[in-house]
């Protein structure tokens, strides 16, 4: 494919992706600081189209949010609450068990479930938490719980990291999220989030999920106060551990929404900013399967484009998410399975509805006869 290149510089990140060289930090410099942004997005597509033809995925699949009482209180977070703070919540395992049954009939095929470092909460309530969801939806996988969440687990519990994995896996956590990474950086990690885990921690606890058997997803936080160099280090950061493990499954850009936080006077990312780093992350993430587009966060317009930018996959319909929502996102609180398939196909690709592994809905249908 030829591209004509209006930033000359970009011609040598090409001419590495063709010859499969994997790129430099200076590389990951330049694709932040390029004004060729169709440039960069034909570089990008080149890669994305190389791993995934015309198809874009997307999943079926609910959120729980099961509390935002949180004791570490993060100073980019609208969601989290003090306990008897006004719009504190917490679910008791029936309310769960009620929420998953007001949907039995839809065919939710992942519970995604995140939620506060709840000091009320036991380690028992995670446990059957983990039970209910399983034994209301026995075919739908558990993506549950962050680094962060893990860790505060453990401690809880009394038990290493390694013993609390196996617990939660036991009782029925299949797979987790990557979120707590934000920027994997000890000044920011100061700055912004100084009760929540460090980087060395999430990179530490991460590992050990992986070496369980657990595959997990990676984010970035970005749009606050990071610089683009910190950005680069956080993907090179993520990359070598995927060479160490390979037990991330896709990479999520996380853009920062101020509204209601105490960063409130950050202005909201660009539209160009968002295509940059769905970019960065295909071209620099160079072991990374799937790059999402996350339409909660950027808008369901924009995760359109961003699937010619190098994403090739939308997410889900996240049914009732809400930590981003309560930071301002003007995207919608969840989209049916029609409007996911709508948006893919308008924007020139091939939905292709998948479970949490990757593997397409209409083939395991079609296996099971």
């Amino acid at each position: 494919m030829d591209i004509s290149f209006i930033d000359k510089r970009l011609e040598g990140i090409y001419s590495k992706v063709l010859n499969n060289s994997r790129l430099s930090k200076e590389d990951g410099i330049y694709i932040y600081e390029t004004h060729d942004l169709i440039g960069l997005g034909q570089v990008a597509n080149h890669v994305r189209r190389s791993l995934h033809g015309n198809k874009a995925f997307y999943i079926y699949n609910q959120h729980l949010n099961y509390t935002n009482v949180c004791k570490n209180r993060c100073r980019f977070c609208a969601y989290a609450r003090d306990r008897k703070e006004k719009g504190a919540y917490t679910w008791s395992i029936e309310e769960i068990e009620k929420r998953l049954l007001d949907r039995i009939d839809e065919p939710v095929n992942e519970l995604h479930i995140v939620g506060g470092l709840n000091e009320d909460l036991s380690f028992d309530y995670f446990i059957d938490l983990l039970k209910t969801v399983k034994k209301v939806r026995p075919n739908a996988t558990i993506k549950a719980f962050t680094s962060v969440e893990i860790d505060y687990l453990s401690k809880l519990a009394g038990l290493s990291i390694e013993q609390t994995i196996q617990q939660l896996k036991h009782a029925g956590l299949e797979m987790m999220p990557g979120g707590g990474a934000e920027i994997l950086n000890s000044r920011i990690h100061k700055e912004l989030f100084p009760r929540k885990i460090g980087h060395e921690r999430w990179l530490e606890i991460v590992k050990a999920v992986h070496k369980a058997g657990i595959k997990t997803n990676a984010t970035m936080l970005y749009g606050h106060i990071e610089t683009i160099e910190e950005r680069v280090d956080h993907l090179i950061t993520l990359r070598q551990l995927q060479d160490e493990t390979n037990g991330f499954s896709a990479f999520i850009p996380l853009a920062f929404h101020s509204e209601n936080t105490k960063l409130a006077h950050i202005p909201p990312t660009t539209a160009v900013d968002d295509l940059k780093n769905v970019a960065a992350a295909r071209l620099m993430l160079d072991n990374f399967d799937h790059i999402k587009a996350y339409w909660v966060m950027i808008g369901e317009k924009l995760a359109q484009v961003a699937l010619s930018f190098g994403a090739d996959d939308l997410d889900g319909t996240i049914i009732e998410e809400r930590i981003t929502h309560m930071a301002g996102a003007k995207s919608a609180v969840g989209l049916t399975k029609e409007q996911m398939e709508d948006m893919i196909t308008k924007a020139g690709f091939e939905p292709v509805e998948r479970d949490s592994f990757y593997h397409p809905i209409k083939e395991l249908k079609d296996q099971n006869g």
